[in-house]
């Protein structure tokens, strides 16, 4: 007997007009009294939207139509599967229309913070928009019989599959069908969160613009030895531009991506690359900029703000694999670096080796631990540097360095909310703000990066 299927059930389409975006770069509207969220929709436009979920006060819809357009969205999408990924919800817009949107997230969240009549240049662009992610982390799944390596969905635990993303580096792309065909080839066992089974997790790729060079990290569930160094192998034969192959282990059941435990399986034990006037060797899990054109900027305008010279030093908080210390360590007379991941700290060691700066100290640990040791034996600062996580810097840390009273201070933030609050507690310690420039680090997404510098105007004794 034929098995009669039910009809798919008919999502509620509404027709809302958008008022605004939010910190995510999501169309916001209203409807029967309740905010309405459309990723992809932008302020002015008025769209039809189908609903997906209705909570308590919002609901969750995906764009359906453009009823009216806006003159900044784009004529055509530069992605093939922008509707399914909403991994870039400015992606239709143009490169205007983003510049001001991130240039408006700063100001808004400075003036949230009693921070008012700020000057706030205007966005520093990006070149290329496109192919500029030299980095990335791609969730690894099978539903049913189907592999997909890319990104959960918005709201939801589906992995939408990215094989060829326009944001990543064209070799990141080449890599990730390479890999999706061998995990098939191979029948690699894929790691299933919902039963916590299964062994690969994550594929964590590095790409150097300035080698052609890669390194990949596959994430799994524990240690192998018998699926992942022929997984390896045969990537590196397939894309000989892999130079390093690692293996990172990750037993949590959460949604952390990188284990505590890294192996080299193939190759080279880190990257090596260039960013601006600097050399650089990174690691399989050391944090570094996704977009290296434009982290040579920034390090640039940072070094050109800072004006230090060989009598002067500086400190540099969550300090990475080194990038800012040795911009700054090419005028300082000293420079402090201090940063929690040890590899990193590793890394940012071999990097002035490599360098020949031999005018940098670089610490693993604590920030506010590593400032309380450092307190007796920093000399007077001319400049510190912070460039903290998102989440921003703990209080107790920015008073501890208003303590040390640094003659400037450059913040480099990657969200305006956080980097508003940390304004706010430095200003009150007798600093003033001096220049405020956006950064387009993350083009088609509503990132921004901030760079912000700070002069001390009274001496607290």
């Amino acid at each position: 007997m034929r098995k009669v299927q039910k009809p798919k059930a008919v999502k509620e389409i509404i027709k809302i007009s958008i008022d605004q975006l939010d910190q995510d770069g999501v169309g916001q509207g209203r409807y029967q009294g309740q905010t309405v969220s459309v990723p992809g929709a932008y302020p002015k436009e008025i769209v039809l939207a189908a609903i997906e979920h209705r909570g308590q006060n919002r609901i969750a819809a995906h764009l359906h139509k453009v009823l009216r357009r806006i003159p900044q969205r784009r004529a055509a999408s530069p992605c093939s599967c922008d509707k399914d990924c909403l991994g870039c919800p400015l992606i239709n817009m143009s490169d205007k229309g983003q510049l001001e949107f991130k240039r408006q997230r700063v100001i808004d969240a400075l003036n949230d913070n009693g921070l008012t009549d700020i000057q706030v240049e205007e966005t520093l662009a990006a070149e290329p928009t496109l192919g500029y992610r030299t980095t990335c982390k791609l969730v690894v799944a099978r539903e049913r019989n189907a592999l997909n390596i890319g990104l959960y969905r918005r709201g939801s635990h589906d992995v939408v599959g990215i094989e060829d993303c326009p944001l990543h580096h064209p070799l990141i792309n080449r890599i990730v069908k390479v890999v999706a065909d061998e995990i098939q080839r191979q029948k690699v066992p894929v790691y299933n969160p919902k039963h916590q089974r299964g062994l690969l997790r994550y594929l964590l790729i590095r790409v150097s613009p300035h080698s052609g060079k890669a390194m990949v990290t596959f994430v799994t569930r524990e240690k192998d030895l018998r699926f992942l160094p022929k997984l390896g192998k045969w990537l590196q034969r397939k894309v000989p531009e892999v130079t390093a192959v690692h293996q990172n282990i990750n037993s949590s059941g959460g949604n952390v991506v990188v284990g505590g435990e890294t192996y080299k399986l193939h190759g080279n034990p880190d990257l090596f690359d260039r960013v601006g006037d600097i050399r650089l060797r990174i690691g399989p899990t050391s944090f570094f900029q996704v977009n290296h054109q434009q982290a040579a900027q920034v390090y640039r305008m940072i070094r050109d703000w800072a004006k230090l010279d060989s009598s002067q030093s500086a400190l540099d908080l969550y300090c990475g694999v080194g990038g800012i210390s040795l911009h700054l360590a090419q005028d300082a007379g000293q420079v402090f670096g201090i940063e929690v991941v040890a590899d990193a700290v590793r890394n940012a060691r071999a990097n002035a080796e490599l360098n020949e700066l031999k005018n940098c100290v670089f610490r693993a640990g604590d920030a506010m631990e590593e400032l309380e040791k450092l307190a007796g034996e920093l000399p007077r600062l001319a400049l510190a540097c912070l460039n903290p996580p998102r989440k921003g810097c703990d209080k107790e840390v920015l008073l501890a360095l208003g303590e040390l009273q640094p003659q400037q201070i450059i913040y480099m933030s990657c969200e305006p909310s956080s980097l508003a609050q940390d304004l706010a507690i430095i200003t009150a310690q007798g600093y003033q703000i001096e220049r405020v420039q956006p950064v387009d680090m993350f083009p088609q997404t509503a990132h921004v990066e901030t760079l912000v510098k700070l002069v001390r105007t009274e001496v607290i004794s």
